[in-house]
């Protein structure tokens, strides 16, 4: 790191970046009648993804147990089950659903459906029965490929699911008639040894429909976020170029890409139904040629053997499995020298995480997104990070950002207002559900919900989600603030604020902790901790201390439903 920081301003280095001719060169195309400044060099579709995603011929692309699956083996078997769904009478624009965990064969629904124009939709592998027939019967899918975990789930419920007219099942009996998935493809070490087909020619325009990701729905009913092919395909560059940002912050040329240098590796700790999981890890993986480590379900112990066993440069997925790695009692056993990053999103994050990810070693990655940006909006790293451990970063290059009042008009830098995001990679707006689409996508907009400020240079600070702050006497208080402060405590792995109800106040801040393993904590000494640290009307009147994670849904967000169900 140079000696003055940083060395180059997020406009000078954007603008480098992206100056014509450059890999990160943008231009502006109208998109639902917004002119749009947008990635000139994306690929325009996960159609032509798949396609250089195949020139990585026999480099390993999955791993998952003892299961090794090359990038050439994997477009043997997407290929082969794209032709069977096209002899079903999949057709584009077609809903197909996936619903099962991280498998070797989750990505091959996928592109196998994209092959065709399909429009994938994911369904969160932890949804109950109801949930699930919910999201079939709501995106009206046609096909629908699935684990036998859910598809036990979803079985009682098929009657009533008009629109579904196919099943396929992977690792698990063909009852009821359904297909099974390993009679069409094999299981994933045998997909090396299938017919060698062509690829199909790609012919999806950017704006052209690609997926149906639901919203977490921690409250109401999920929304499907309908996204394009530009959608998705934005993250590919983003993540890239927020990596090259980085180098010229610290004062260095980005590296120019080496065909010689080492394949780069990443530990998957987040699910392919998450859009992190899908657009910000997966399809760049495909698209770059790295490899993808799956865990059946994330275990930090198990976690630290394969980051030694499978030189992981990459890990993380949220700030509890980030914490994890790096408190786990055993970390100092494993040979972790690989581990170039550390990275999370989906959930906010304590400064003290990223400066222990700092001591480790490694560089901290942080961001802030969501369902309806397609994941990546803006992206945090390295240097940037530690100078700034309490923000999201900046937006990348293509996207805007602006903090609104509550008349709807921009704030001035550094006020708290609710965030609004602009960018190519925002999506449609939502299946089947006009009403929610104009209210939530203004003019092209995303309002998202999140009470944040923006620094003169353009960073973005969450401040929290507009629904949980909590009003105590007239006096805002930020849940993430006071999450921050008690995670800065190195007793604490996690924190979360709900609100208690008061008859003269309006509520009281409440606080649920979970502990690092073999440590030990009282409530007096925390509230201590916090009074030293913020104003005393935002300290927790109490503060619960659990030896457990605290309640996370599939996307990494504590689901403060569940605390407040235990202060009733």
């Amino acid at each position: 790191m140079t000696k003055t920081w940083p060395a180059m301003s997020i406009a000078q280095a954007h603008a480098l970046l992206t100056a014509p001719g450059a890999v990160f060169e943008m231009e502006t195309v109208t998109i639902g009648g917004h002119p749009t400044r947008t990635w000139k060099n994306a690929p325009p579709s996960l159609q032509h993804v798949f396609a250089i995603g195949r020139t990585h011929g026999d480099r390993i692309f999955i791993v998952h147990e003892d299961e090794r699956v090359s990038f050439e083996a994997f477009a043997r078997a997407t290929i082969l089950l794209s032709a069977h769904m096209r002899d079903l009478g999949v057709v584009k624009g077609d809903r197909v659903a996936i619903v099962m965990r991280n498998l070797p064969e989750w990505p091959v629904a996928f592109y196998a459906a994209a092959l065709l124009g399909a429009i994938i939709t994911p369904l969160n592998a932890w949804w109950t029965g109801a949930e699930l027939e919910y999201g079939l019967l709501d995106s009206g899918a046609r096909l629908l490929i699935a684990d036998a975990e859910r598809w036990e789930r979803i079985a009682p419920h098929r009657a009533g699911i008009g629109s579904l007219q196919h099943v396929l099942l992977a690792r698990g009996l063909a009852e009821g008639g359904n297909g099974s998935l390993e009679a069409i493809i094999g299981p994933p070490n045998s997909w090396a040894g299938l017919p060698d087909m062509p690829t199909p020619e790609p012919f999806l325009l950017p704006e052209d429909d690609a997926t149906i990701f639901y919203t977490s729905g921690t409250t109401g009913k999920p929304k499907g976020a309908l996204g394009t092919q530009r959608n998705i395909c934005s993250n590919i560059l983003s993540s890239a170029f927020s990596s090259a940002r980085s180098f010229l912050r610290r004062g260095e040329m980005p590296p120019a890409p080496d065909p010689a240098a080492p394949q780069k590796s990443m530990l998957l700790s987040v699910p392919f139904f998450h859009a992190t999981g899908s657009h910000a890890v997966m399809n760049p993986a495909l698209f770059a040629g790295a490899k993808l480590v799956l865990q059946r379900k994330f275990d930090a112990g198990e976690a630290l053997k394969l980051i030694e066993a499978e030189r992981i440069n990459g890990a993380g997925g949220v700030p509890a499995i980030a914490w994890q790695l790096l408190t786990h009692p055993d970390r100092d056993k494993y040979d972790l020298s690989s581990l170039e990053s550390i990275s999370y999103g989906g959930a906010p994050s304590a400064p003290e995480l990223v400066r222990q990810i700092g001591k480790a070693g490694a560089a901290p990655g942080n961001g802030w997104g969501m369902t309806e940006t397609s994941a990546t909006f803006s992206q945090h790293g390295a240097e940037d990070y530690l100078h700034r451990p309490e923000s999201a970063g900046p937006p990348v290059a293509v996207c805007d950002a602006q903090v609104r009042g509550p008349d709807g008009k921009v704030l001035p830098a550094g006020e708290v207002g609710e965030l609004f995001a602009f960018g190519p990679n925002v999506v449609k707006g939502y299946w089947n559900k006009p009403e929610a689409t104009a209210e939530t996508f203004p003019d092209g907009w995303v309002r998202t919900g999140d009470l944040a400020r923006i620094d003169d240079e353009g960073f973005i600070t969450i401040v929290d989600r507009a629904k949980d702050m909590l009003i105590r006497g007239g006096e805002n208080i930020y849940c993430v603030e006071v999450e921050a402060a008690l995670c800065e405590h190195p007793c604490l792995m996690d924190a979360a604020l709900v609100g208690k109800p008061h008859p003269m106040l309006g509520e009281e801040p409440v606080a649920f902790v979970s502990l690092k393993p073999g440590m030990a904590v009282d409530c007096d000494t925390l509230r201590r901790f916090v009074r030293e640290r913020l104003a005393a009307f935002k300290v927790p009147v109490e503060i619960h201390i659990r030896a457990e994670p605290l309640p996370r849904n599939a996307n990494g967000k504590i689901v403060k439903t569940e605390l407040k169900q235990l202060l009733a």
